[in-house]
Order: C-alpha cells, then structure tokens, then sequence
C-alpha cells in the first residue's frame, strides 16, 4: 500500500514564544537544517561521483563529521538518495521526451516531402489537365501574402529542419552533461522506524506533544531534546495509524515552518462489492464526464453527466476537478460498487502538440486528464471504494455503435457504458448483421472486428459527426453499402489472354 502523507503548519503557543517571537522548537529547526544541509549536501556529491556506495560506512562518516546520531544520518541518506534518484529520473523522462518530439517532428517532414514530391511529378505530366485522379497538393497562390502554398510548405519544412537539429543537439548535450541536484535550504527530514514505540526513534509525537532528540553539535545551546505542543491532525477521514513508521519532514514555506508525517495508512472499510456485482464506468472528456450504472446483468440502471468548464486559473481548475470527484464518489456509496475509467496515457500526443492545430494543442495542454484521476483515487481509497483502470480499446466506438441509439445517451454515457461493462469482464460482440460483410477469420480476437468497423468509420464523411450515430437502424445495410463496391473490385478475376 502507498503512503500517505498528513501536513500542518508547526503552532506557536503563546507560552512557548520567547522575546524575538519565535518558538524553541523552531530556533532548533533553524539552527539544526544548516547543519543538516551540508551533510546532505557532501552526501549528493559523494553520490553523484558514481563510486560504490557503502550506507553504513557513510553513515558512520556524517556522525563523525557533523556530531550527529545514527538515525540523523539515516534522515540525511535517504533525503539525499531520493534527490539524486529523483534528478535521474528527471533526467531521463526529459531525453525521452526530446527524442519522441524529435520523431514526431521527423515524420511530419517525410510527410510533407513526400507530399510535395507527388505533387512536382503530378505537374510534370504533359496532360495533367485531363487527368481523373486530380492532384494531392494542388498549387495555389495567396493574394494577401503574394506565396504559393508550395513556397509556403517549403518554408515550413526549412523550419521543422532546424527545430529538429536543434532537439538533436539537445538530446546529445543532455546525455554528456552531468547532472546537477539542487539542495533547498531550512528542512530537515527523519526516517521512521516501525520497531519503535511512537513509529520514530528521533521524533516521538503521542498525538499533542512533540520530543525531538537534539543531536550532540546542538545539545549546549537547546538540551538533550525539545518538545512542542503539536496538537493532532484533524482530517474528515484520519487513517493515522496509532502504531507504525512515521517519517517526519520539517521545512520552511513563506516563512513558516510546517511538519508533514509520513505514514502507511489503515486499511478503510470496504463499501464497494465485487466488480461483478455491477460497476459504474466513466469516460472523461474536456467539457465533461459521462457515467453509467451496469446491474450485474450487464444492462443500464442509471446515468449522468457532470460538466467541467476549461480555462479556468489552475486553483480553480482543482477545485472544479475536486467537486466532481465528490459527486462521482456518492454514485457508488448509492450503488455499493466500484468505478472503472480508461488507463490512458496523453504522454506521447503531448510530444507532437507542435504538428497539431493550436485549438488542439491548447485543449490537450489544458486537460489534466492524470490530475484527475489522481484526485480520484485518493478520495475514492479513503472511503473503501475501488477504481479499477481498463483497456481503452475502442470503448467510444463500442458506445456510439451499439449503445447510443438504443439507450438515447451521450457519446459520454455510451462510453462509460462500454468501460462499465469491461470492467466486469463482459464482452463486447458486433452486431451480428455487421460479421458477414468484414473479411476476418473466426479465430481472431473480437477486437480485430472493431479495428476493422473502425477503419472503414474513418474512410467514410457521413461518420466524422457523433450525432449521425444516432440515425441508424440497421448497421448490416450501412456497412454492406460501403463494403459491396470493395468486395466487387476485389472478387473480379483477371481475364487469361489467349497465346
């Protein structure tokens, strides 16, 4: 199980205050994190080197080095592994994500110049007037700009070479450069121990006051530890267990120290059956979320919409996500189920916003599809409640084929229909007037049929708009009509010539 992590700011007694208005506890942490600084600051560097790295024998360095216990030391290593780990890690999704744009900008140029090469050969033609298949990339000239759209495609195809040399160079320079951790000043964070008492040998909090053991450089000027008068964390739903590891994280923000507790959290109770006693499925889109009930027959019970407005300030942007992840989280208190979404991953669409239209670009970059989510879970696991994630396979088709005309629902609903109905391992079959007219053998998955159906949606103008979804009767004589013309070029044979 993950952990959780419970912060508060550090509060300051009256009683505790002395004349400069400051608490004792925090002229300690004031005086202990430039301490604590500079070994984890000798600690990222002697990391950094690439040698073998030895915990032990580095822990007994820090104690001697900077007078302080073991379990100070033990705060200091891991606060130090997790920077350098993280600074990897950085680095390495940055190169990642340099390297799928630069393939992104690459296609977009053999792309455009293969365009352009069909359209130069097409010209070349003596009787290119009397032609019947007609030219890809017609010339054309502006008017306003005095430039042919082919001046205008060369240009564009100039400056994705030079975006695209210049990832390169990136790529290559971000591979040789060395990498570089940033420490932040005024923190201090100790490690917890489950074999202690109150879940930490250095830090003990019995839930009001909190006792810090001082180290030994420290112990003339504050003791051998002090206290404070933490107080509890008051949360709607507290899973602080009483018994436990509890990591401490002390640091300063807007002047201000606050104290974060680290913890394993306990198990809530469980509200939500199995998944196949039903399920509620929800597809999320950019202007809202779309949810549907399935019974544990498989058939719709109930549905909604909760609408999400964009553009909104980042705070907002959160507390709108927020509020619709409450209103999500009383759907299954009602129904005792569990909620299934898509396992989607923009990563890679976010690489090619640059060969995108700026509309799109700005929708995909607006939407924090993962934000939500992440909300999501972290509600739903402190009420008992399990999210399940899917395959997104084609469930917006398998809604709008099959569900969106029979139920009357949104493009949303259907797809939270299909989602729901996956995650109770229910299949989804064609229609069975659609089997005859697709070329598939009988012992392929029953998805390469919806890759198919798919395929020949897209090739078609009359689908390109989701509400002509809803005017069909009959899939068999829509899908016969755009097949049979293929089916009879493909099934005549070639005449045999006479020797």
């Amino acid at each position: 199980m993950s952990a959780l992590t419970y912060t508060k700011g550090l509060p300051t007694p009256p009683e505790e205050l002395n004349s400069l208005g400051f608490t004792q506890f925090e002229m300690f942490l004031t005086s202990y994190a430039t301490i604590y600084r500079l070994a984890v600051y000798q600690t990222v560097n002697h990391l950094l080197k690439g040698v073998a790295f030895n915990k032990s024998q580095w822990n007994r360095h820090l104690q001697q080095t900077y007078r302080i216990n073991k379990h100070h030391a033990g705060g200091v290593i891991a606060d130090a592994v997790g920077q350098v780990s993280s600074a990897k890690e950085c680095r390495q999704n940055h190169i990642k994500q340099l390297q799928g744009k630069l393939k992104s900008t690459l296609e977009w140029i053999r792309k455009a110049e293969k365009k352009l090469n069909l359209a130069r050969k097409f010209y070349r033609k003596k009787s290119w007037q009397h032609s019947k298949s007609g030219c890809r990339f017609p010339i054309a000239s502006s008017l306003q700009y005095r430039k042919t759209n082919w001046q205008y495609l060369r240009f564009q195809i100039h400056q994705k070479k030079r975006k695209a040399c210049l990832i390169e160079r990136k790529i290559n320079h971000l591979k040789l450069k060395p990498i570089r951790v940033k420490v932040p000043h005024s923190q201090c964070f100790v490690v917890g121990c489950k074999a202690e008492k109150w879940g930490n040998q250095v830090c003990q909090w019995d839930g009001v006051t909190l006792k810090f053991r001082v180290p030994a450089c420290l112990e003339d000027r504050f003791g051998e530890y002090v206290t404070t008068k933490l107080g509890s964390y008051d949360r709607k739903i507290n899973r602080l267990p009483s018994i436990g590891a509890k990591s401490w994280h002390f640091y300063l923000k807007n002047g201000k120290w606050n104290a974060a507790v680290q913890f394993t959290p306990t198990q809530p109770s469980r509200v939500s059956r199995h998944s196949s006693e039903g399920c509620i499925g929800i597809d999320m889109n950019p202007g809202d979320i779309g949810w549907a009930y399935v019974d544990k027959d498989g058939n719709l019970k109930a549905k909604g919409q909760i609408p999400l407005q964009m553009g909104l300030p980042h705070g907002q942007q959160d507390a709108q996500k927020v509020d619709a992840c409450l209103q999500l989280v009383a759907k299954p208190n009602t129904f005792k189920c569990p909620i299934v979404c898509e396992n989607l991953d923009f990563s890679r669409k976010k690489e090619q916003l640059r060969e995108y239209s700026s509309k799109y670009a700005r929708m995909l970059s607006g939407w924090a599809y993962a934000r939500f989510y992440q909300l999501l879970e972290s509600i739903l696991s402190n009420r008992g409640i399990y999210l399940l994630k899917i395959n997104p396979a084609y469930t917006s088709l398998i809604g709008k084929v099959k569900y969106a005309r029979l139920y009357g629902l949104a493009s949303d609903e259907a797809a939270g229909l299909a989602i729901a109905r996956r995650g109770m391992k229910l299949k989804e079959l064609i229609p069975s007037s659609i089997t005859a007219y697709l070329d598939v053998k009988s012992p392929k998955h029953v998805w390469s049929l919806w890759y198919q159906l798919n395929k020949l949606l897209k090739s078609c103008n009359r689908w390109k708009n989701r509400h002509s979804f809803y005017s069909v009767s009959n899939w068999g004589l829509e899908v016969k009509e755009m097949v049979d013309p293929a089916c009879g070029r493909s099934q005549t044979k070639r005449k045999r010539t006479s020797s």
